[in-house]
């Protein structure tokens, strides 16, 4: 039976590749090799667009081609599309069969009701989010506070709080005291701090690192300080402002921006703008105080004992994104709690939670950055940031005047599968391109990159503990379009579970100097190839599943990195490689480079050159 066939991935049915600005031109060819064929229709539709659904006819273009201009003019978001094809049978009776997207995208297939169709995603944005040159060439480092170093000369922890504990040592495993309701209720703390982040400079430098992103260190009761108490107040156990801003001098002396963890989307209990335990005053506050000006931030529904907290967990009161009197006090021009933290120079905001942040209010956070031109603003979002869906409603994340970037956890889900053969690596593969085609270029270059984060089990305990796996997945991770960040002790060798295994002391003592070797070399590597930087993108990988590669290539340079995951050697047939796109580069290169090398098991490759004539 002659086959119909499109795929959005490949120039030859889709032009421009991608996400596509607003009023932008995009070509779609359907491969339609059958006989008496009635009409040909492009049918697309834009989300809450109002011509809702509408059809325009494909032309016979050349061979079995048909071809159909669309103009995306309806404004930014996202448009669903796919193909209906009439054609005539023998009796003179037509029938209709369509044709649209299947798994993770690019090739689709035939259904033969419309209400079963699989549309395809196309993403129209309002301009590109170009971000500052720094953060485009930075490498990140993750750093939470409390469980990185203690400055002090004695080594005192500053300002212990009450009802927590201290470790004896700072080699002890983290452990959480829960009661019946397996609430918290003794924070444990190491007395990491600010000076010690500064005291650790130089070892910063010499991993090679250029940014930090710093986990809340705000004042708070827990040790992650997700539980906010006081917005325009170091944490005393950090530190002071004094400490703080000495520390960020000293890292922007040393080349390293910085960007930190704004929490807006709840409060802690004993904060002072809730205030539970009295701690602030007994006037004071939405908890004691129906008076108070920040009683409008929360929803009681029994007041003051029952209200609405962040996953139903009663430590965190969520705050109304909503509410003016908020909106104004995180990120008005004056006074405001970003006003203050940005005039003192830090480079940019990593959202927490920014599924819980309505649109609006992300948007008047970019809207306050824009004042600050070398500053970035990055969301945590977990999935496709482009069709995500939260509360019932379609965010904007990646439209425009939002986000500049998210943190990319589908990555780290990505790298463990191929180091530890858990999918196909054609699915890996898919999944990657499918993320590339439904970001605007600008914003899929953006990505924070990570394997390792304070919510995930550390990276080297799910490679079983393989440090062969790990200096790997460094390379898996360098080779990649986005921004790399490393979450502290990665790089030294620190294991863990969940939370709060996850959160160990730095091991200065202890640092695996393999694993560390490995990460610096690829942070030179990053440092010294535009192409790993810039480059376009290019996965691929061997049809049984042996060999994973990526290349990464500019008009006048390259790099290749792959790896062999079998327990035999394996050799490189140029010809055989698979990829989801078709490679753009140059052939000659690949066939001089890599053709008929063998890779022996667990080995990995990695070349770079110019391009020559």
């Amino acid at each position: 039976m002659e086959r119909i066939y499109y795929n959005p991935w490949l120039e030859r049915y889709k032009k421009p590749f991608g996400a596509v600005k607003i009023g932008k031109k995009v070509d779609f060819w359907l491969s339609v090799p059958v006989k008496d064929i009635a009409s040909v229709q492009l049918m697309i539709r834009k989300e809450d667009g109002q011509l809702g659904l509408a059809s325009y006819p494909m032309t016979d273009f050349q061979e079995d081609l048909y071809h159909c201009s669309y103009t995306v003019d309806q404004g930014s978001g996202l448009y669903f599309y796919y193909f209906k094809i009439v054609q005539e049978g023998s009796n003179g009776v037509q029938f209709t069969r369509f044709y649209g997207s299947q798994d993770q995208g690019g090739e689709g297939k035939i259904y033969n009701h419309e209400s079963e169709v699989a549309s395809y995603q196309l993403t129209c944005y309002e301009k590109a989010e170009v971000t500052p040159a720094w953060y485009r060439e930075a490498v990140f480092y993750q750093i939470f506070p409390d469980r990185f170093w203690n400055g002090n000369p004695d080594q005192k922890v500053n300002a212990p709080k009450k009802n927590s504990f201290l470790y004896g040592t700072l080699t002890d495993d983290p452990l959480y005291i829960r009661d019946k309701a397996d609430n918290v209720i003794r924070w444990d703390f190491f007395g990491g701090n600010l000076k010690g982040i500064a005291e650790k400079i130089s070892y910063l430098k010499e991993l090679g690192i250029s940014a930090l992103y710093l986990n809340p260190i705000f004042e708070a009761t827990s040790n992650h300080r997700y539980d906010t108490n006081d917005y325009f107040k170091i944490d005393p156990m950090l530190g002071t402002e004094a400490d703080f801003i000495d520390l960020l001098q000293k890292l922007h002396h040393a080349g390293i921006s910085v960007i930190l963890d704004g929490v807006f989307s709840h409060v802690g209990k004993n904060s002072r703008y809730f205030n539970l335990a009295g701690d602030y005053g007994k006037d004071v506050g939405a908890y004691w105080n129906p008076d108070s000006r920040y009683r409008s931030w929360f929803k009681f529904t029994d007041y003051p004992k029952e209200y609405k907290s962040w996953w139903g967990i009663a430590d965190l009161p969520e705050v109304d994104k909503s509410d003016p009197t908020f909106q104004e006090f995180i990120y008005g021009d004056v006074d405001s709690v970003l006003a203050k933290w940005n005039d003192l120079g830090i480079d940019g905001w990593r959202l927490d939670v920014a599924d819980e942040l309505t649109d609006e209010f992300i948007a008047g956070i970019r809207k306050n950055l824009s004042g600050y031109p070398n500053m970035v603003l990055i969301g945590e979002v977990w999935e496709d940031a482009s069709n995500k869906v939260a509360y019932d409603k379609r965010r904007q994340y990646v439209f425009g005047d939002h986000l500049q970037g998210v943190m990319n956890y589908p990555l780290r889900n990505q790298i463990l599968d191929i180091l530890n053969q858990g999918r196909s690596f054609r699915a890996i593969c898919h999944e990657m391109v499918r993320y590339q085609e439904n970001y605007p270029s600008d914003f899929y270059y953006n990505q924070l990159n990570n394997i390792g984060t304070h919510d995930t089990e550390r990276i080297l305990t799910m490679l079983g503990g393989s440090v062969e796996k790990l200096t790997k997945a460094w390379g898996l991770l360098f080779m990649m379009p986005g921004i790399p960040c490393i979450y502290y002790g990665d790089e030294a060798g620190v294991t863990g579970g969940r939370d709060p295994e996850n959160r160990k002391f730095f091991p200065w003592h202890a640092i695996d100097e393999t694993l560390f070797t490995s990460c610096q070399k690829w942070i030179e590597r990053r440092k010294k190839y535009d192409a790993m930087k810039s480059g376009a993108f290019f996965p691929f990988y061997s049809e049984h599943n042996e060999i994973f590669g990526i290349i990464r290539y500019l008009e006048d340079a390259y790099t290749i990195y792959l790896i062999n995951v079998s327990d035999t050697p394996q050799k490189i047939i140029v010809d055989e490689l698979i990829s989801p796109r078709k490679y753009t580069g140059d052939y000659n290169v690949l066939h001089r480079t890599i053709e008929g090398k063998v890779v022996q098991p667990a080995e990995e490759i990695f070349v770079s050159a110019v391009v020559t004539p």
